[in-house]
């Protein structure tokens, strides 16, 4: 084991330090929001390619202003909406055009479900006539506005509705949906959670069919949470949630042809147990595009059905040793051809296919990954993407087109850049940070890169972090089990490398994530700090499994998840613990979901090595998790029981020889706090003396007033403590 590379941004804490004071970081800041940046409100490029839009509250009035400006002087042009004209609706949350920018959907009212789904009351504001009116007096789920601007569907008590601004026409899709029963138009709780996406069907572009998903979960098992709030009595939330081997939600596929007033289910083959993970119109209105994906996610059928004559055609088949991932970046071309990303390779790339599935090119190519795609510009025939070409713990902004040819890197400074572009990709917007500088916003000209306005920065941040006493990220890469592995250091002041300091270790670890990146600081990294500041190194490795070095680096820990990424940290820890200045005896390591799984792993099965864990809102068994993700990495337990049971904490509590912080939110839905009670019962049961903390009524996040505040206090005491 040796280290093979330093690469630290010193330079501007040598400027930063000369000033300097010792102030000390505290939690009261750090959660209180001291050491925010900021940042730049979401924006909707208008159709020009010109302006963009942007949601503004006026802070005296009250009104909600939807502003348009100009890309190139960042002047205001026009008011587009205000909340003061538009009688009862006195403010509002968010909004969407139409393709034509004539009508807009305002949202008010919003209630958050879960993760990503929301409901609320929504009106329409025709631009032309500056009228307004509601689309409903309820509450109602996913609305989208079809291409014409001429109607709407939308998700109400789990059916989906077709409103015709034009006749006043409304039509009800679907009349079976059901609470936990029958789901039409939203998806249900685990591919909201695991498949990113909630909205569960599209217009076509001709705007006369909406096709849409029906989720039938009756015989997918409940699980309920006790919600105890503050009345007499708790209530209790019940909801559909398939773990590991257990039956899912049926998926069908239909077809509303709204002029013909006709509803057909479309069969796609002989599929059995399989996952619909995404749906899309293709460019020709009478073909959709289905994703069809089996329940081990190895094989990806791409569809295009007839929606005339409801036949089904595979296009493209994807097939992998481990597991596919899904993605948006799928984009049909006029002429029907599309642009795809694939690992087939064994690295993230872009593909152009023909409409009949054939390749036509792959687009990009390397030992590098694409990390994202920001869009194809059909007048000059440029991809816009963003990779770790440039190093893997960095973020580029490339063009290349379409033919695989000129590529351009547009991003200049080494870090993390990201870009929104403008809707005719003449100029983008630049969203750069690293280790040393703080979110920086500038237009960037989408053809060079170059920066044609600094649009804001946080240099105000910069010198008010003058006064504290900073402890810079250092960069390196480790050779551990045969791996080059990324790694960050943060060292106490004044570091004597003859001295011995404790070591506190941090990783997520869970597949394809990334922890040891360049880029701008977030609350952890000032507690970090903190701890730096009592004396504590602080140290990150991303092992085996993690993303951005390519597919078979991501997919090593198939169907055995925490026994490869726990031999990393353990060998890491090692590493680390025969460093002249790091005190063997006094390592300690935590991690937060996925991380506090294998923080709780490595206590318990390598108690020699480490002294203490803390594990917040940890899986303990991945029996407990649900379908889509576990099978995903593990198939299900009647397949890979060692793979469930080998690794596990739950089943490893007599290795526990250190102390051990447990912590979970009682109303967690996705890491169900059973997790923790089952764990909690092993270690009594073993005789193991540990502390654990239940945050009432708490999601997964443990947030909500000075929840956080709490936690950090705990945790930093218990680090005080034992370390």
């Amino acid at each position: 084991m040796k280290i093979t590379k330093l690469f630290f941004g010193i330079l501007f804490f040598i400027g930063l330090t000369t000033y300097a004071q010792d102030k000390a970081f505290t939690l009261d800041e750090i959660w209180g929001g001291a050491f925010r940046t900021e940042g730049l409100q979401s924006l909707y490029s208008m159709k020009s390619g010109t302006e963009y839009s942007v949601l503004e509250k006026d802070q005296v009035s009250g009104t909600t202003n939807i502003e348009v400006y100009s890309y190139e002087t960042g002047e205001k042009t026009k008011t587009l909406v205000s909340s003061s004209s538009l009688g009862d609706l006195s403010t509002f949350q968010g909004y969407s055009f139409s393709k034509d920018e004539n009508r807009i959907l305002l949202s008010s009212e919003l209630k958050q479900i879960y993760r990503r789904s929301s409901e609320g009351i929504y009106h329409i504001y025709d631009v032309p006539s500056k009228g307004i009116f509601k689309v409903s007096d309820k509450k109602i789920q996913s609305p989208m506005l079809s291409p014409d601007g001429n109607k709407i569907a939308y998700v109400l008590d789990n059916n989906i509705y077709m409103l015709n601004f034009v006749t006043g026409q409304e039509v009800q899709l679907t009349d079976d949906g059901k609470k936990n029963e029958i789901i039409n138009g939203i998806t249900d709780w685990v591919y909201e959670e695991e498949f990113s996406f909630v909205r569960a069907f599209d217009w076509s572009a001709d705007s006369n069919k909406i096709a849409f998903l029906r989720f039938d979960e009756r015989e997918v098992p409940e699980f309920s949470m006790d919600v105890y709030g503050k009345d007499l009595y708790q209530k209790q939330q019940v909801f559909k949630y398939p773990k590991a081997g257990e039956k899912n939600a049926k998926v069908s596929l239909f077809i509303a042809d709204i002029s013909a007033m006709a509803l057909d289910e479309v069969k796609l083959g002989t599929y059995k147990d399989f996952y619909i993970p995404r749906l899309k119109w293709t460019s020709n209105p009478d073909i959709l595009s289905v994703q069809v994906m089996n329940r081990h996610q190895n094989n990806l059928d791409l569809i295009f059905v007839d929606a005339k004559t409801k036949t089904p055609k595979v296009v493209l088949n994807e097939k992998d040793e481990a597991y596919i991932d899904i993605t948006d970046n799928l984009t049909f071309l006029d002429d029907n051809s599309f642009i795809w990303t694939s690992e087939k390779d064994g690295y993230n790339h872009i593909y152009h296919y023909a409409e009949t599935g054939e390749l036509i090119s792959q687009v990009t190519k390397g030992t590098w990954e694409i990390t994202d795609y920001y869009g194809y510009d059909k007048k000059n025939k440029k991809i816009y993407y963003q990779s770790v070409e440039n190093g893997n713990i960095n973020r580029d902004i490339y063009s290349i087109t379409l033919d695989g040819k000129d590529k351009k890197r547009l991003s200049q400074k080494e870090g993390s850049n990201d870009a929104e572009f403008s809707a005719d990709f003449s100029f983008y917007i630049n969203y750069f940070s690293n280790a040393t500088t703080p979110y920086e916003y500038s237009l960037n000209n989408g053809k060079t890169g170059k920066v044609v306005r600094e649009i804001t920065n946080n240099k105000g941040l910069l010198e008010k972090l003058a006064g504290y006493d900073v402890r810079p990220k250092e960069f390196s890469t480790i050779e551990i089990n045969g791996e080059t592995l990324n790694t960050w250091m943060i060292k106490p002041k004044d570091f004597d490398p003859k001295k011995k300091y404790p070591l506190f270790m941090y990783q997520y670890s869970g597949p394809g994530s990334q922890s040891v990146r360049n880029s701008w600081y977030g609350a952890n990294d000032y507690w970090y700090m903190m701890l730096a500041q009592e004396g504590y190194i602080v140290v990150c490795v991303d092992g085996k499994g993690t993303g951005f070095k390519g597919a078979k680096f991501k997919k090593a820990t198939q169907n055995d998840l925490g026994n490869l990424e726990v031999q990393d940290q353990i060998a890491a820890a090692k590493y680390f613990g025969a460093l002249d200045y790091i005190d063997a005896s006094r390592i300690g390591i935590w991690g937060w979901s996925y991380g506090g799984f294998m923080s709780s792993n490595c206590l318990f099965k390598a108690p020699d090595t480490f002294k203490m864990a803390i594990a917040v809102a940890p899986v303990t068994s991945w029996r407990f998790y649900d379908t889509i993700y576990t099978e995903r990495y593990l198939m299900t337990p009647q397949e890979n029981a060692k793979g469930y049971d080998n690794n596990s904490p739950i089943n490893f509590v007599d290795g526990l020889k250190g102390k051990f912080l447990l912590v979970h939110g009682s109303a967690d839905d996705n890491v169900h706090v059973q997790n923790t009670m089952q764990l909690v019962e092993a270690l009594v049961q073993a005789n193991k003396d540990f502390d654990w903390a239940v945050y009432p009524d708490k999601n997964h996040g443990i947030y909500g007033g000075k929840t956080r505040l709490h936690l950090y206090n705990k945790m930093t005491n218990f680090i005080k403590n034992n370390l």
